[in-house]
């Protein structure tokens, strides 16, 4: 075997790193093995990065449970990991008699779950609220927020990893063996791991993760969401997340707009169930469907706002025809008792991502005791945020490293420095996305017409890689495949 561990997390979204960073508190040998080249290329970087309320979801379900649950203590975790955050509050708009009686339900539900400060406000409070929104009424929904959710997990990782976690990437699980005691996990690439335990946070491929660990009964259907990305001059329009009354009937929370942590407005998502689970195009009449249905509620949308589209996929475990929300499962079954199977994470799984990582701790303890590490290191330090800080402290860091004084990404004024810090981090970035995603060079209006060109000059610098090696995201997506001209 390559590498024995007490546990092994296969997958390193949000959830997997939620796992790991929690299961660090204890003396355990861990790792994660994901199979991209990078964190953050799933479900979890390809959301809303709204901290929900737990209003949506059914009372007595884990949905609720541990949405509300993460939605309350998120301020301590923003906090111990640096991670950008925001209590925003949040509008769900209404504009007639049924929306009304709609928002109602909506209330009681989320008082039955515990949710702090629901309310039903009219035009008038709207408008301080939101001047820009426009509807009759709405639900005022104060404890939601915006995160950065690549922040989030990245900072999750990073301090799992600091607490003794092992990182594997680009190793995708192919076969997994029981040995009574223990089990092998084999990888794509050929390589074996050995671990006594095992907890499947796979997200879209979850169900089959299950499958190879013995558990068939799980079938995840692949639901793909379209979103516009507005640039920041955006910003100002929206200060908090607008949504339409949702679709009771289909669970469906309706596309809606949501500002993000930086300062950019996102429309978004569209509901789309499909048969590829790593589609991630966008499509023509999904992004016509953005603009009607966005604009409806916030008809301030101008073309040249637009500045990029993406696209996520929801695991769910629920189908076109049934409809509706199917609760989490987080589960050890006695075909595999070592094994902790978490499928089915859709929204709201960024907001209960550290609840539902306590939940696996607690099913482990079910088996076997854990012992505290009294040298846990709860906090992450991020690095600064050069735009964010005053003149004087912009120069003080000037004066100790000179790197902050150049500016690589104009549009989103990110410097060498935040460039070099993202790819030499310890979860390091090894493409011209990771780069993006830790320290947002590239995500400005120009989308890295101006300064892409340097970010690879760094890169290949950095890594020490020939240029035809470099990547722009996932593995296969080569930046270069040789020179123009042989004498440059």
């Amino acid at each position: 075997m390559k590498d024995s561990y007490d546990v092994i997390i296969i997958g390193g979204g949000v959830i997997g790193s939620a796992c790991a960073r929690e299961l660090s508190r204890y003396r355990l040998s861990i790792a994660v093995l994901e199979k991209e080249n990078d964190l953050c290329r799933g479900a979890s970087g390809r959301n809303s990065g709204v901290l929900h309320a737990g209003f949506n979801n059914r009372p007595g379900s884990l949905m609720a449970e541990l949405c509300v649950e993460g939605c309350a203590g998120f301020q301590q975790v923003a906090e111990e990991l640096s991670v950008p955050f925001r209590r925003t509050g949040k509008l769900v708009v209404g504009f007639d008699e049924e929306d009304r009686r709609q928002l109602l339900a909506l209330i009681a539900q989320g008082k039955a779950n515990g949710v702090p400060g629901l309310a039903l406000v009219d035009k008038a409070r709207m408008r301080e609220l939101a001047p820009f929104v426009e509807g009759e009424f709405a639900m005022w929904s104060p404890s939601t927020g915006i995160l950065d959710p690549f922040q989030l997990t990245l900072g999750l990782a990073e301090n799992a990893a600091a607490n003794g976690v092992r990182y594997h990437l680009s190793r995708e699980v192919s076969a997994i063996k029981d040995r009574g005691t223990s089990y092998a996990v084999l990888t794509a690439s050929g390589e074996a791991f050995q671990s006594r335990w095992v907890v499947n946070c796979a997200g879209i491929h979850s169900d089959r993760i299950a499958a190879i660990l013995g558990t068939s009964c799980y079938e995840i259907h692949p639901c793909r969401g379209e979103y516009f990305v507005l640039d920041q001059r955006s910003g100002p329009l929206l200060p908090l997340p607008a949504y339409p009354v949702p679709n009771l009937r289909t669970g469906g929370l309706g596309i809606h707009l949501t500002p993000t942590i930086d300062g950019n407005v996102l429309i978004g998502p569209s509901a789309e169930y499909t048969d590829r689970r790593e589609d991630f195009s966008s499509t023509r009449p999904v992004m016509d469907l953005l603009l009607s249905d966005g604009a409806r509620i916030f008809p301030h949308l101008q073309g040249d706002l637009f500045i990029r589209s993406y696209a996520g996929m929801r695991p769910k475990l629920t189908g076109k025809t049934e409809g509706g929300y199917h609760d989490f499962v987080i589960e050890r079954r006695k075909e595999t008792p070592r094994a902790v199977n978490l499928v089915g994470i859709e929204s709201p799984g960024l907001t209960a991502a550290l609840p539902i990582a306590r939940r696996v701790v607690r099913l482990i303890q079910e088996e076997e005791p854990l012992t505290p590490r009294p040298d846990f290191q709860p906090r992450r330090s991020a690095p600064p945020r050069f735009r964010d800080l005053s003149p004087e402290e912009q120069a003080r860091l000037i004066a100790r490293d000179p790197d902050y004084g150049e500016v690589v990404c104009r549009c989103e004024t990110i410097t060498k420095a935040q460039v070099l810090q993202a790819i030499r981090g310890p979860l390091g970035a090894n493409s011209i996305t990771g780069i993006k995603y830790r320290c947002r060079a590239s995500m400005g209006r120009c989308q890295g017409g101006y300064c892409q060109q340097r970010l690879v000059q760094l890169l290949a610098q950095e890594t020490g890689a020939a240029p035809e090696e470099l990547l722009y995201s996932e593995e296969g997506s080569r930046l270069f495949f040789g020179k123009v001209r042989e004498n440059d």
